[in-house]
């Protein structure tokens, strides 16, 4: 009988600390997907504001005046793949520069009629779209837009 009810306690155990450790590989498994996932978005928002950047020195760097203006920057980072099968795991970044002024040959005709526009001033509108995949292969987009006067 002792035998018996020593064996019994012995299964109970094991079965107690499987499912204990069962429930601890779970939430280390979700705890690491979180951690990448923010990891991902925190270096989103950080491509996004370095393409902001380099959006207005390409804006500062040319006559608006002219036919010479920036409108799109873009580029991949990393191993960006453009199908959901991939598993890449870099960033696409697109960057739609918009220029409001009166007078500009590089502007768009909707926004240089803008009667908030003073003759002499001549603003930019900076919008940057990066997109990367997540840990289900699904595309999330991270946007950011900018108004900069130059």
């Amino acid at each position: 009988m002792r035998k018996a009810f020593s064996m019994l306690t012995a299964i109970f155990v094991i079965l107690i600390m499987a499912t204990v450790g069962a429930f601890i590989l779970n939430i280390s498994g979700k705890s690491v997907k979180t951690t990448t996932m923010q990891y991902k978005k925190e270096q989103a928002a950080l491509y996004a504001r370095s393409y902001t950047e380099l959006a207005i020195m390409a804006a500062t760097a040319n006559d608006s005046t002219v036919d010479e203006c920036a409108k799109n920057i873009n580029g991949h980072i990393g191993n960006f793949i453009d199908d959901l099968i991939g598993d890449g795991d870099g960033y696409s970044i697109e960057t739609h520069i918009a220029y409001i002024g009166n007078g500009l040959v590089c502007g768009d005709d909707i926004l240089n009629e803008l009667p908030i526009v003073t003759p002499d001033s001549l603003h930019i509108i900076v919008d940057v779209y990066v997109t990367y995949k997540d840990s289900s292969l699904t595309y999330i987009t991270y946007h950011r837009r900018t108004l900069q006067k130059l």
